[in-house]
């Protein structure tokens, strides 16, 4: 659907959340470790259709934001800009941007709030598939409440909707919206409304009842979510022994259709068990030949974009190893590493311990390893 379109985003962060009572802004304050706006350009940033990323801030915070997007801004991904006064002003300044840096015509444009932290890989994607189709696309959801107008009563609950981002339109069309309001000296609520004024249609996309903008601090709970994994493999001849993604010199290594790293495989599924997606059967089976001695790194990656995709991020993770031989215990920070690395988190979020049965069972005889898993998702 999308062929060879480029895909620009814009994350408003210009706003001053008065409602909020804080410090700061609060697309810096933080959930967990990250700050809302981290969390936020994550979601995006972590899609293969997302070209360049556009943040646009008030003048006085610019550099203070430069600061979390260090490595994405040096790799030419990302963009931080000083906004306007208003949030349409803003938006308009990165339209230009936007066009300054090869936005063609055709090219698509994602905008999205900046304190929208929970959306889903899912609703990005196809708000962008919907765009490329029918050249404006927006999220909303339908109304939960009773609506009432103060002259006209009550309002038909199926006519109205509760409007989100991203929203998502061809560059051409955003571009005609901004220009035409600003001309007649309009100034609108979202950037759909702008679109409608030209006479545009716009397409509803079903939006997500999780995807909220932040506004007060009661915005600020957090969803939890616990999985635990567990895996066993056998120590075989004439295999090599990798764990968390680490080459351990021994004599026996793990039989397994991939590599059979059994630290990874416990992770994974506890992983995509605290988010309901399965296990890693389910996604990498077996029977399919493309998985075939495949490192399990790469697995993880692919299960860190699902469970993204769903909406988490990792909290944090434990893992312990049953292993009678060998002694692992000067691998493990290269394993935490490892993982940290391809799950794109801190290494103090990646805990690892071996212990032995003490020559007891299948492990205490060395007939092969296993490896238990919980994790913590935050959404």
């Amino acid at each position: 659907m999308l062929h060879d379109k480029r895909v620009y985003v814009i994350i408003g962060a210009a706003g001053s959340g008065k409602r909020m009572a804080a410090p700061l802004p609060k697309q810096f304050l933080k959930i967990g470790d990250k700050t809302i706006l981290e969390t936020t350009v994550e979601k995006f940033a972590s899609l293969s259709i997302t070209d360049q990323i556009v943040i646009v801030t008030a003048e006085e915070y610019q550099t203070f934001c430069c600061q979390f997007f260090h490595e994405q801004i040096a790799a030419g991904r990302l963009h931080v800009i000083c906004g306007g006064q208003e949030r349409q002003d803003s938006i308009y300044r990165a339209v230009g941007y936007l066009e300054s840096i090869g936005a063609e015509h055709d090219s698509l444009v994602l905008i999205h709030d900046g304190v929208r932290p929970y959306v889903s890989g899912d609703l990005i994607k196809e708000v962008t598939e919907r765009a490329a189709a029918e050249g404006a696309a927006i999220a909303a959801i339908p109304p939960k409440d009773t609506i009432r107008h103060m002259d006209k009563g009550t309002l038909d609950r199926s006519r109205l909707w509760c409007v989100q981002t991203p929203q998502g339109f061809r560059f051409s069309i955003l571009k005609e919206a901004y220009e035409q309001a600003f001309h007649d000296g309009f100034y609108g609520t979202d950037d759909a409304g702008l679109v409608e004024r030209i006479g545009r249609a716009i397409s509803i996309v079903a939006g997500e009842n999780t995807n909220i903008k932040i506004t007060t601090p009661e915005d600020l709970t957090v969803e939890q979510r616990i999985g635990t994994g567990f895996d066993v493999h056998r120590l075989t001849e004439n295999r090599k022994l990798i764990l968390g993604g680490v080459e351990i010199p021994f004599e026996k290594g793990l039989l397994g259709h991939s590599d059979a790293d059994v630290l990874l495989h416990a992770l994974m599924d506890a992983m995509l068990g605290a988010a309901a997606l399965g296990d890693i059967g389910k996604l990498f089976p077996d029977s399919d030949d493309s998985y075939k001695d495949i490192s399990s790194l790469k697995l993880l990656e692919k299960t860190g974009q699902a469970v993204a995709a769903a909406g988490y991020s990792l909290g944090n993770a434990d893992v312990t190893l049953i292993c009678q031989r060998p002694r692992l215990a000067g691998y493990i920070d290269e394993m935490r590493g490892n993982i940290a690395q391809v799950l794109n988190v801190s290494v103090d979020k990646v805990s690892i311990k071996a212990t032995t049965t003490e020559k007891l069972g299948f492990t205490g005889r060395g007939e092969g390893i296993a490896a238990e898993a919980v994790c913590l998702l935050t959404r």
